[in-house]
């Protein structure tokens, strides 16, 4: 009876029998999608008369590939055929360009002369070649220890995930919040130090692809805040300055980000939003607490911290400093005070000695100031005592009197020889 299409299928429901002895072998072992391979039969025994390579669980028509003819060397393909295998004439199968679809379990069965069959079966394993996994996140902004960070590894393919944290593998602490198919990584109450860049790794024997990195920012802060001056942390101390010096005071922090700074003097605040204050040049008015605060428009925390400024012990008696010390004709000159009284009553300049008539303005205990017989109305009187005359000419040089009467009635006088020089 010669053998033809699938009429030997008839006959092997009688004749069926396991072959143990016959094995299937994919080669390449573990093969890429478009790969060629060949499923590779070893152990056939006897005069074969035919083949029957079925892809599927059971020896059912549905899953037949192709049947091949050994004397004939004829293949007739079976409904489970793709276009894409071949049958070989030492039984294995060939597939060419293989496809996801092709993986799954395949049966070879073959019939002898005396019209018996064996059975081998193997299984095919395809493995995709991975795209780039995508990680998505719930927010790539959070604030430390209040916020919850959500991580996906976004990928259609079932391989293996695993994460990489600023180029390395994910820290063992931060491990413990994968899920059990590690494709979401979860932290509750982030840290500083999770901040950083994020990838996810897909791979499988034969693929490995990892995501663009996504970067995180944790906010934090601001915490240490600190005054210094001299690249020293004067926090909480009193800095002593000496007269007509200058000062510069800088506020530091811990912040992500940098904190926004505002100054304070005696409680008022400045109009100072550097993280640095100056003071160029000291005198009695600049003797207080100055405070800075740091806000983080992030976190909306603040910190403060504060320093006491006090002039110099050397510098306590009172004393007049011309500001600039050699003024020329046209300038304004300030006849600054140091160390005037703090227990201040009144005061009065006097061109020339202390005397009614050469009496340029004085100050009233409501801080107001009025002018006297000799104003020229170039002059101005400060809180501190200070005098200023404006528009120098060459007359306005010659001696200069300050008086001074406290709350308690003591009353001190002092002088300064004031020099102009001629315009060039």
């Amino acid at each position: 009876m010669a053998l033809t299409g699938y009429s030997w299928l008839l006959l092997s429901a009688t004749f069926l029998s396991a072959g143990a002895e016959i094995s299937i072998n994919p080669e390449p072992e573990q093969p890429a999608e478009g790969d060629n391979i060949t499923l590779a039969v070893h152990g056939l025994s006897g005069e074969l008369l035919a083949y029957s390579w079925y892809a599927g669980p059971t020896l059912s028509l549905a899953y037949l590939v192709a049947s091949y003819i050994v004397s004939t060397g004829d293949e007739t393909p079976g409904p489970a055929h793709t276009g894409r295998e071949a049958v070989r004439p030492d039984g294995s199968l060939d597939i060419r360009g293989a496809l996801l679809g092709h993986s799954g379990t395949y049966i070879l069965q073959t019939l002898n002369r005396q019209l018996q069959t064996e059975v081998g079966y193997g299984h095919l394993q395809v493995y995709e070649i991975l795209a780039p996994p995508v990680v998505l996140a719930n927010t790539t902004e959070l604030v430390e220890r209040r916020d919850t960070l959500r991580l996906i590894c976004s990928s259609p393919s079932p391989a293996e995930v695993r994460w990489f944290f600023n180029g390395e593998a994910l820290p063992i602490d931060i491990r413990l919040g994968l899920s059990p198919d590690g494709r979401v990584l979860t932290r509750h109450g982030i840290r500083r130090e999770e901040a950083g860049a994020y990838q996810c790794e897909v791979r499988n024997p034969v693929s490995v692809s990892r995501s663009e990195p996504i970067n995180l920012t944790v906010y934090f802060g601001p915490e240490r805040v600190a005054i210094i001056h001299d690249s020293t942390t004067r926090t909480g101390c009193t800095i002593k300055v000496d007269f007509n010096t200058s000062l510069t005071l800088w506020c530091v922090s811990r912040s992500c980000p940098e904190p926004e700074y505002v100054w304070a003097f005696n409680g008022r605040a400045l109009k100072n939003g550097q993280d640095y204050l100056n003071i160029s040049s000291m005198t009695a008015a600049h003797e207080g607490t100055y405070t800075c605060i740091a806000k983080n428009p992030k976190t909306l925390l603040s910190g403060s911290a504060s320093v006491v400024v006090k002039l110099s012990a050397a510098v306590v008696a009172m004393s007049i400093v011309p500001v600039p010390t050699k003024p020329t004709e046209g300038q304004d000159v300030t006849l600054t005070v140091q160390g005037y009284p703090k227990d201040l009553l009144v005061y009065a300049w006097y061109r020339g000695p202390a005397s009614e008539p050469n009496r340029l303005l004085s100050q009233l205990p409501s801080g107001n100031w009025i002018a006297g017989p000799a104003h020229t109305g170039r002059e101005v009187g400060f809180a501190n005592c200070s005098l200023l005359v404006q528009k120098l000419n060459l007359t306005d040089a010659g001696r200069y009197t300050l008086k001074t009467v406290t709350l308690q009635g003591k009353t001190e006088t002092l002088e300064l020889e004031l020099q102009v020089a001629p315009m060039e």
